[in-house]
């Protein structure tokens, strides 16, 4: 117990000391937010971007390599993942992420976040007000203070960046209290010139309720690994994707991704790409056209 509320404290401190949890997900804050953002001399309508859904078996993590030589981190797997993910961003000439998020608190999400922590210079870092009592989320949580990090709240309305033909921000969760960990994913949405991007976390349907009635996107990560907890029939319907991603173990013991999830979005036209079929798969976009790739 005494370990708990230590934890929990260390917790709440982190968030003290970077944007509060009511003030970071209000809309009318929108301006403080880009402030702590601000855009650069580089020019984005020159360069591509490109979304890296990383082969980590039964778990998440997307790297966004941004126009200007910037990084996004989005999760980081499993513990296991952590030196795979290190190198992988590594061979791609990065020495620094500059937005790192962590969705929410479950091992398959954050388990090799601490080594991505420890092996690169990090910007700002993102996770939604919930914790847990498991030593992986206590080991990221001193990472970050040891760095003399901050953690800034992640929820609907949050500016990630906003510069021109470009923005990041986040359209979930926007409820303070859910019953499933998974719906506290943090959800980012991209824009980059005409194409959208729409990732997910572990979201599931009560959270895909809550999101704007335009959720357009031309590649979807898909929420809590094709479970059919997530996925909903209208939701798939209004994104219009014309790519999903699956990111998920081959395998693995929670049968996912579900036969019915893969089925919907197949039936609305949206072509569907998994990690444990197609390894890591790649998005590459310069504002106008879009092309996807594999690496297994």
């Amino acid at each position: 117990m005494k370990k708990t509320l230590c934890l929990i404290c260390l917790f709440l401190l982190l968030f003290t000391w970077g944007c509060q949890w009511l003030e970071a997900s209000l809309p009318q804050n929108q301006d403080e937010n880009e402030s702590e953002t601000e855009p650069r001399d580089n020019q984005t309508e020159s360069g591509e971007l490109s979304v890296h859904v990383l082969d980590v078996g039964q778990g998440d993590s997307i790297l966004i390599a941004l126009p200007g030589n910037r990084c996004m981190l989005i999760d980081a797997g499993n513990v296991s993942n952590g030196k795979d993910i290190v190198s992988y961003i590594a061979s791609l000439g990065y020495t620094k992420i500059e937005y790192l998020v962590a969705t929410h608190p479950h091992a398959d999400h954050i388990g090799g976040m601490q080594t991505v922590v420890d092996s690169f210079d990090i910007g700002q870092v993102y996770m939604p007000r919930v914790s847990t009592n498991t030593q992986i989320f206590e080991n990221l949580l001193l990472a970050i203070k040891q760095k003399g990090l901050t953690i800034t709240a992640a929820g609907a309305g949050v500016n990630i960046l906003e510069e021109e033909g470009l923005s990041l921000h986040m359209v979930a969760p926007k409820s303070a209290k859910y019953s499933s960990m998974n719906n506290y994913s943090a959800v980012v949405y991209i824009r980059y010139g005409s194409k959208a991007f729409l990732l997910m976390g572990d979201a599931e349907t009560v959270s895909e309720h809550e999101m704007p009635g335009d959720m357009r996107a031309d590649v979807v990560k898909v929420g809590h690994h094709g479970s059919n907890s997530a996925s909903s029939t209208e939701f798939i319907t209004r994104t219009q994707a014309s790519f999903a991603v699956i990111s998920v173990g081959k395998g693995n013991s929670y049968d996912h991704p579900a036969a019915s999830v893969i089925a919907t979005w197949q039936d609305g036209g949206t072509t569907v790409y998994r990690t444990d079929v197609n390894g890591t798969v790649v998005f590459t976009c310069d504002g106008k056209n879009l092309s996807v790739k594999t690496q297994k």
